[in-house]
């Protein structure tokens, strides 16, 4: 997931180099979004996997 939102990202810098403001805001709002999925699921996965030492 969080190399779906450096490619959007990097579309929305090359987008927004190239004039193309209503893509590049696009890509980048995509790129936000996923970037913000990411974290949580990082978290959680952090939290989930702090369990004791199983038996």
């Amino acid at each position: 997931m969080l190399s779906w939102a450096i490619t959007f990202l990097i579309i929305g810098l090359i987008a927004g180099v190239l004039g193309l403001t209503g893509i590049a805001g696009a890509a980048t709002q995509i790129a936000w979004i996923l970037f913000v999925v990411f974290i949580i699921l990082f978290i959680v996965s952090l939290v989930m996997g702090r369990g004791g030492p199983r038996v």
